[in-house]
């Protein structure tokens, strides 16, 4: 056999070899079904949530939802799903219910932040639990108040009153079962957030928000930006930093599964 021929041969053998060692992970890539992410546009018809200068909250984050959907739909590893993909008031617990009967791997629900400081700037992203601060609780109390605005809140949540400092002592010692992948998951989402938008972080935080609640999977509530803010508002209402906004969340979901996390 002359030297061209014996090369050949070995170059056959080899990408035979390869294949056969790789065929598993292969086989695996390909059947690997796409993580289905449940995105919540916060607040939305009747609900405004807060308000700037210029924008409403309900707009904003129906807009960054949107953006974050397109990207998502993209990728080969994520099948996202809006909780609303239009100006209409959605309760609460139907949002998590969504997640559930889909039995998504993920849960983000997104807001803007609000305070009477309007020199105040940054993200933030909360997992549910226990709130560590007045701060913390001063938010999540501004979330949960949309429930007064659905029939029947108090048996739906079962009489949780979301103006009662005492309510909060007892929600809080409930403990999201998947706590730790949604502080893993804010943490990725807070890094990123912080490269793409070239804004400031505040962290990753923890407090008794209802829509987190009920979800089974990880989730997360991320405050992409103050309204009250009126060079935070122009950003976050601008398209370009809605982009870098959805650009980070994408980001930090595919560092997510690539990090292997359960």
């Amino acid at each position: 056999m002359g030297k061209g021929r014996r090369l050949k041969t070995l170059a056959k053998v080899s990408i035979g070899v390869g294949l056969f060692l790789l065929w598993p992970f292969l086989t695996s890539v390909r059947t690997l079904k796409p993580a289905i992410v449940v995105i919540d546009p916060g607040h939305g018809g009747k609900d405004p949530g807060a308000s700037g200068k210029l924008y409403k909250e309900k707009d904003i984050t129906l807009a960054i939802g949107k953006k974050l959907f397109a990207l998502l739909a993209k990728d080969p590893l994520f099948r996202p799903v809006l909780t609303r993909e239009e100006d209409v008031f959605v309760e609460l617990v139907r949002r998590a219910d969504t997640a559930n009967k889909l039995k998504a791997q993920f849960f983000l629900s997104i807001h803007c932040n609000a305070n009477p400081k309007k020199d105040i700037t940054g993200s933030e992203t909360y997992a549910m639990g226990e709130h560590k601060s007045n701060e913390n609780l001063s938010v999540v109390m501004r979330e949960n108040a949309v429930i007064l605005m659905e029939e029947g809140h108090q048996e739906t949540y079962e009489g949780f009153d979301p103006n009662s400092e005492e309510a909060y002592i007892i929600f809080s010692l409930l403990q999201h079962a998947y706590l730790k992948q949604s502080l893993r998951l804010a943490k990725k989402i807070e890094d990123k957030m912080t490269y793409h938008t070239k804004r400031p972080s505040r962290g990753i935080r923890q407090a008794g928000f209802l829509v987190l609640w009920r979800t089974s999977m990880p989730a997360v509530l991320c405050e992409v930006g103050f309204i009250t803010n009126p060079q935070e508002e122009k950003y976050i209402g601008s398209a370009e930093g809605q982009e870098a906004i959805a650009k980070a969340i994408h980001e930090a979901l595919r560092q997510y599964l690539a990090a292997g996390d359960p």
